[in-house]
């Protein structure tokens, strides 16, 4: 079952035909390309497609395939910047979770993995405020909610099981929970399995990463396992020798195990910092996909952009990446863990995309200030930025760009 939840079909979807015109693609096209029913009806060369009364210029864009967050914390996100004790009351965490997937999807993301703590004091509020989160968002982003008890073994385990079993029904989409925190790592993955196959989901757990055996063995158990599951961030691999991470990425690769890192640090399920070895675990044919983790909580990271394009950026500068490969990662390898969809700027492809002002990706994943989103065929979020230089000479010889003042007449 892939991560959205049940949705209209494409004859429900928003059907009136948008046209975005001339647009620049990776491989240097600039093109047109039109928009229906929730899909890419067609592209052409610019100029080609038959005029249209909904349209937008994108000339001086790069039009690409919108990413998807596969690692967010919606019910802990912004609690940084809440004065005083952090409220977990249901229309607080609704109000944090919506607000930040609306950061998220203003930054390009159309779908969002919000992994939410069960159990406790809580129990399923904080998952009853996700879900209200998701309803809120719907037509503007897609939201999944990742189930995360925090003990499924021992006499504190079989409460942790009743609310997991609980917290399926009443709408999570994805088990998961971070067994590093249980007496017994290997019995909570194997429960987490053993609740994921009852219902026909996916599982994504975190995990450091960084006890080899301990991967080996879920790797056995998860082998083959559909619709698919995911451990993240596993930072610890990076910290393990070569030759013993290197085994570790084959068996993780022969079992179909995909990993979500997190380059910007910080996830509220596992405390180390650092990422994972990314390019070692390519190399060995693991999935790899790349995820905000926390953004602006009190525990992790209490200056978390969610912006998937910094995600991407971190991979091509500190983790040796080409563009390419590391928004792969936030786009195609994201939307693949998560079960949606491909991608492509081609018809018959789902209208989920993202254009950024300028020309390369290089460029734009280090500069992108401008951002056009849109989700199932029609704009959801605009990001419009402009730069300005005081009055120079050398602001005059280079053509720096400058805004125009409007006349504010007499």
């Amino acid at each position: 079952m892939p991560d959205s939840q049940p949705q209209p079909s494409d004859a429900t979807a928003d059907s009136g035909a948008l046209l975005l015109c001339g647009a620049r693609l990776t491989d240097g096209r600039t093109v047109d390309v039109r928009l229906g029913g929730g899909r890419i009806e067609a592209v052409g060369t610019a100029g080609s497609l038959p005029p249209h009364s909904a349209r937008i210029d994108l000339t001086g864009h790069l039009l690409l395939p919108a990413p998807a967050e596969p690692h967010a914390h919606g019910d802990t996100a912004l609690s940084a910047e809440t004065p005083g004790p952090v409220s977990y009351a249901p229309a607080d965490v609704q109000r944090r979770a919506t607000e930040a997937a609306l950061l998220q999807l203003g930054h390009g993301a159309t779908a969002l993995r919000c992994h939410v703590r069960i159990g406790d004091v809580q129990g399923l509020s904080t998952l009853e405020a996700v879900l209200g989160a998701r309803r809120a968002l719907r037509g503007l982003a897609e939201l999944t909610a990742v189930a995360a008890p925090r003990l499924l073994t021992g006499a504190a385990g079989a409460e942790g099981l009743a609310v997991l079993r609980d917290a399926m029904k009443m709408g999570a989409g994805v088990v998961g929970g971070c067994p590093d925190a249980d007496p017994d790592p290997i019995g909570y993955t194997e429960r987490v399995l053993e609740i994921a196959a009852e219902h026909g989901c996916p599982v994504d757990l975190h995990t450091h990463g960084d006890d080899p055996a301990r991967l080996a063995r879920l790797a056995a158990m998860a082998g083959g396992m559909r619709p698919g599951v995911a451990i993240g961030p596993c930072a610890g691999l990076a910290r393990l020798p070569r030759d013993v991470a290197a085994r570790t990425a084959d068996r993780l690769a022969a079992a179909g195990v995909q990993v979500v890192s997190l380059p910007q640090g910080g996830c509220a399920g596992v405390e180390h910092r650092g990422n994972a070895p990314v390019r070692l675990l390519r190399a060995a044919g693991v999935r790899v996909a790349a995820g905000s983790g926390a953004l602006r909580d009190t525990v992790c990271n209490p200056a978390g952009r969610g912006d998937p394009l910094e995600a991407a950026y971190l991979l091509a500068s500190q983790a040796g990446m080409r563009p390419s490969e590391a928004y792969d990662c936030v786009a195609g390898a994201a939307r693949a863990v998560m079960g949606l969809p491909e991608v492509r700027v081609e018809a018959g492809f789902p209208a989920e995309l993202l254009a950024v002002r300028g020309t390369q990706l290089a460029g734009a994943l280090s500069l992108a200030y401008s951002r056009i989103v849109i989700h199932r065929g029609r704009v959801v979020a605009r990001t419009s930025a402009v730069r300005e230089y005081c009055d120079s000479a050398a602001a005059v010889a280079l053509e720096l760009p400058r805004q125009a003042r409007p006349d504010p007449g007499p």
